[in-house]
């Protein structure tokens, strides 16, 4: 992986290179605005929640009261912590502010960020804010070529913008489908459910290996520039072509020879 101070070059496994802008501290701030605003409401709800109920609580006895107030710290913290953990665990890398800003966290490798390394960077959040605005934080992102903070160096992230994309059209259920031209939308919309059938004996020759193969293109796809995204279907295309022997139908795009190659690998498997 290659990388000057804003541009960012990642080669993936099939060895095609992605080029990602580094998000800087402008973008990120703007992004930690609005999650701190969305934050500090969310605060204020459970603030009130606590005040309502502290005299209730309180009337058990004195015990009673301190339990409360550590339940409310305890809450405070996760709250915090849980807020942007799992927004950028389950959210592809985004919470609201970074969506807004058009960033997202990703691996140093371009996968997409997951529960623990969202965890790891998340903890160390806390060292990034001290003393105050978070500017151990700062520090280290003017200091480091990739403009990391430590919770960034502790769990191997980044920090990128997104790439504008098109509006994905779906013709499958579980697939992430490709984003098609808008001079092609009405064809595609119109395709049948169903799908075409390639022939049953060359989908035999491939294995849940070749299936593993399709299914990282498809999750990775919408996130790759489009020349790429047609150089790598096309390379994949080939090789399913040469150790099977299917063929795409006529009509057929690359992708949807693929998607259809995929989805009928399932089905094989599944009756075995």
């Amino acid at each position: 992986m290659d990388a000057n101070s804003d541009q960012l070059s990642i080669d993936t496994p099939e060895l095609v290179p992605i080029e990602m802008r580094l998000a800087g501290i402008g973008s990120r701030f703007v992004a930690l605005l609005v999650d701190m605003l969305i934050w500090l409401a969310a605060v204020g709800v459970l603030s009130v929640a606590s005040w309502f109920l502290r005299p209730a609580v309180g009337a058990f006895s004195r015990l009673s009261a301190q339990w409360a107030a550590a339940v409310y710290t305890f809450a405070l913290f996760l709250l915090n912590w849980g807020y942007f953990t799992l927004f950028e665990a389950f959210w592809n890398g985004r919470t609201p502010g970074k969506r807004a800003a058009g960033i997202r966290v990703m691996q140093r490798s371009g996968r997409a960020v997951g529960l623990f390394e969202s965890m790891a960077r998340n903890f160390i959040r806390y060292v990034d804010q001290i003393p105050f605005c978070y500017a151990v934080g700062a520090i280290a992102m003017f200091s480091t070529r990739q403009h990391q903070r430590l919770g960034d160096l502790a769990a191997g992230t980044l920090v990128v913008h997104d790439r504008v994309q098109e509006t994905p059209l779906w013709a499958d259920a579980g697939l992430r489908t490709w984003t098609a031209p808008a001079s092609a939308a009405a064809a595609h919309l119109a395709a049948p459910p169903v799908g075409p059938v390639l022939p049953a004996a060359a989908l035999a020759r491939l294995s849940t290996a070749d299936l593993e193969v399709l299914e990282g293109f498809f999750a990775r796809r919408l996130d790759l520039p489009t020349d790429t995204r047609r150089a790598l279907g096309q390379r994949i295309a080939t090789a399913i072509q040469a150790k099977s022997g299917l063929e795409p139908l006529p009509g057929m795009t690359t992708e949807d020879f693929l998607e259809a190659t995929a989805r009928q690998i399932r089905d094989l498997a599944r009756m075995r």
